[in-house]
């Protein structure tokens, strides 16, 4: 449902003129969403070379709080220091390579201690203690710290690269939602980063990332499996959407009052929004793994995590004002009609994957002219798995 930044302009690439371009062309094959090797090299060329978004920063809200995080085949450790500055480091130990962190999240008081030999850091990685340290005056203890990854923090998010050399953030982050919103101040009106975590779902799709990214930059299937958001965005209905139009949001339908799953009035107006973005939603895929949707009360990202050719975990974040979230405000409305959404989304790449392994699917399958689009991005896919695309 939501559009990548370098396909929302009807270029002849991406929407054909009538007559200039067969009606249905290919998609890629279905070996790639199941073959293991692929997918070690996806983790390898795409998710360990591009800024990936990790985790939200208020959810390590002291120094000493922590979260683990898989990106490609790499634990990473992301951590608040004394100074209260994020860090983000490999989940490594530098004597033996144990894991420095077992659990998902969690809170030290002041040192990241390996629970093997018990070799200890402070949290901006330095080694500070290490049984028999002192008989051995010749070890850098600042050389011999943790291996540190760079970190940049947007929308209220640390965004993660793994890659020696990491791509311009400005250019690959940043301006994708310039591309997709036209507008360089669009996105910053919804003020992300002050905004509150209403609700969190996560959920575990037993289906290739790739399938989640193409369901969500396509609404061909709206009408279908859709019928709560096409009550509100009736547009969608069309299958068409958004998706070919650089700064275009949805319109809410006129009997729709607000972003919810019955279409009753949500919450206030988010300070900054403009009235040309009110009663509109926009979309935008951030690619290797983000997807961000913009109303007028709240903000909904999605942060793909893909775990294996066949499964990828989805954590979902509902944003709202502070003091809608800290006054106790029902906002099960609005969460349940995106919830009911992703529902419906995840359970039809669910249904899609196993059908990769059928011969039906070995040459692949086909795109519509409101697909064209997606074609695009298994071009950028197959140019980063050979190396033409950082």
């Amino acid at each position: 449902m939501t559009t990548t930044p370098t396909e929302s302009s009807p270029t002849a690439a991406t929407a054909p003129a009538a007559g200039s371009s067969p009606s249905l062309i290919a998609t890629l094959a279905g070996h790639y969403y199941t073959d293991p090797e692929i997918f070690r090299q996806e983790q390898e060329k795409i998710f360990e070379r591009l800024w990936f978004c990790a985790v939200r920063s208020a959810d390590l809200e002291k120094p000493g709080a922590f979260r683990t995080v898989r990106i490609g085949r790499e634990s990473v450790l992301i951590t608040r220091n004394r100074a209260g500055e994020l860090r983000a480091f490999l989940n490594i130990c530098r004597h033996r390579g144990a894991q420095l962190c077992t659990e998902e999240s969690g809170e030290v008081r002041r040192n990241l201690q390996c629970p093997y030999h018990a070799w200890t850091y402070d949290l901006d990685g330095r080694l500070v203690a290490a049984p028999n340290l002192q008989k051995m005056p010749d070890i850098d203890r600042t050389e011999r710290g943790l291996v540190t990854l760079p970190l940049r923090e947007w929308l209220g998010y640390a965004w993660v690269c793994l890659a020696d050399e990491p791509p311009s953030f400005e250019d690959t982050v940043i301006g994708a939602a310039v591309e997709r919103l036209g507008d360089p101040a669009a996105i910053d009106r919804y003020r992300t980063e002050g905004l509150a975590l209403g609700k969190r779902i996560t959920y575990d799709v037993h289906a290739n990332w790739k399938l989640i990214i193409e369901n969500f930059m396509e609404c061909y299937h709206c009408a279908t499996i859709h019928p709560e958001l096409t009550d509100v965005l009736p547009e969608f209905a069309d299958g068409f959407a958004a998706q070919y139009y650089v700064g275009h949001g949805a319109a809410f339908a006129e009997e729709a009052a607000g972003f919810t799953v019955d279409g009753t009035e949500g919450f206030g107006r988010l300070p900054g929004i403009e009235d040309t973005q009110d009663r509109r939603y926009y979309a935008m895929t951030i690619r290797p793994q983000v997807f961000v949707n913009l109303v007028p009360d709240h903000v909904i990202v999605h942060r793909m995590f893909p775990m294996a050719a066949n499964r990828t975990v989805v954590e979902c974040d509902w944003l709202y004002l502070p003091e809608v979230v800290d006054s106790g405000a029902d906002v099960s409305k609005s969460v349940e009609l995106f919830h009911r959404v992703n529902a419906q989304d995840f359970d039809a790449c669910e249904r899609t994957q196993p059908a990769m392994h059928s011969r039906a699917y070995r040459d692949g399958g086909v795109l519509v002219p409101s697909e064209h689009h997606i074609g695009a991005f298994h071009h950028w896919v197959t140019d980063c798995l050979e190396g033409e695309r950082a």
